[in-house]
């Protein structure tokens, strides 16, 4: 029987959920999940998939978990790493990202991954450097990678999302958590709810298929899944609330509103988490908790996009 070709990822960067097609996001998924038990079976969590190649990763914002997982996934790739922070950058000098990225671009890297503060920062960077880009956040915009770990999270413990009830509560405004797992939930076939301070929560995603809630009980009322957002004050250049305490008291995610949703429901968070704040201990540590998964999921998806990107094609 002659051997089944295997199917080429059509991709060159990946750069916003808009770009995927539902067969895309499966073959991440599949990828992630393989690349996953082989790393479970082995005591060295090492391959040369990437040996050779050498991957940039310009993170012009403040992050950890992000971060930090490129690294991982880079180097359990094998890759060649070169990290570059907003302090060590010639941004700070004043340098535009344009000669930023083509004086990087001279050191022949293989693929950047890039955060940035201004949206649109990694499309730029891929059509005029003409290399694989990963967008790791952008601003306000995306942050396509966060919402695939989150989507392989919750298909870690329920087959599909076709027809499944999600909630995702919070800063909506300034989240780009939010706006690429409304893409990619509403294209997976998902009910989506946003729910948040009538302020935070902007008209636009209406348009996108997210049914637009602003009292809690009813958001996570029969949900299958609640996923709730960090308030970003860093980004909030007035006042969207009048007081911690005022936002806490209406939208803190806690066990009453838990048994409101459904049965076994699932809690979500892509941190950093502000306890008492956004969801309550209780619920952030129990068992219907996916947050730690997130973060371990986070490694699987990138090293999935890695290969995908360079591996398959090197």
């Amino acid at each position: 029987m002659a051997r089944r070709k295997k199917k080429a990822f059509p991709h060159k960067a990946i750069l916003g959920i808009e770009a995927l097609s539902v067969d895309d996001v499966r073959y991440i998924i599949d990828t992630a999940r393989n690349l996953r038990s082989v790393f479970k079976r082995r005591r060295i969590k090492k391959t040369p998939a990437l040996q050779g190649r050498t991957v940039l990763n310009l993170f012009l914002e403040p992050s950890t978990r992000t971060r930090v997982s490129f690294e991982l996934a880079e180097k359990r790739l094998s890759a060649d790493i070169i990290n570059i922070a907003a302090a060590s950058s010639a941004i700070v000098k004043g340098e535009s990202i344009f000669d930023t990225g083509r004086t990087l671009l001279a050191m022949s890297p293989d693929l950047i991954v890039i955060r940035h503060k201004m949206g649109g920062s990694p499309h730029f960077l891929h059509k005029h450097l003409e290399i694989p880009v990963i967008n790791a956040g952008d601003g306000i915009n995306q942050h396509p990678t966060q919402a695939l770990l989150d989507l392989l999270s919750i298909l870690d413990r329920i087959d599909t999302v076709e027809g499944k009830t999600i909630t995702i509560v919070g800063d909506i405004k300034h989240s780009r958590v939010a706006r690429s797992n409304v893409l990619l939930l509403k294209k997976m076939g998902a009910k989506v709810r946003l729910c948040g301070p009538p302020t935070l929560l902007q008209p636009e995603y209406a348009t996108l298929g997210g049914e637009i809630f602003y009292d809690l009980k009813q958001a996570v009322e029969g949900a299958h899944v609640v996923m709730m957002l960090r308030v970003q004050l860093e980004r909030m250049k007035m006042g969207y609330f009048p007081t911690t305490n005022e936002y806490r008291r209406l939208y803190c995610f806690t066990a009453k509103h838990l048994k409101l949703a459904r049965k076994n429901a699932l809690v979500m968070h892509p941190g950093p988490m502000n306890r008492w704040v956004e969801i309550e201990p209780e619920v952030a540590d129990s068992e219907n908790s996916l947050i730690l998964d997130q973060v371990a999921n986070g490694i699987s998806i990138r090293m999935a996009l890695l290969y995908l990107l360079l591996g398959e094609k090197g």
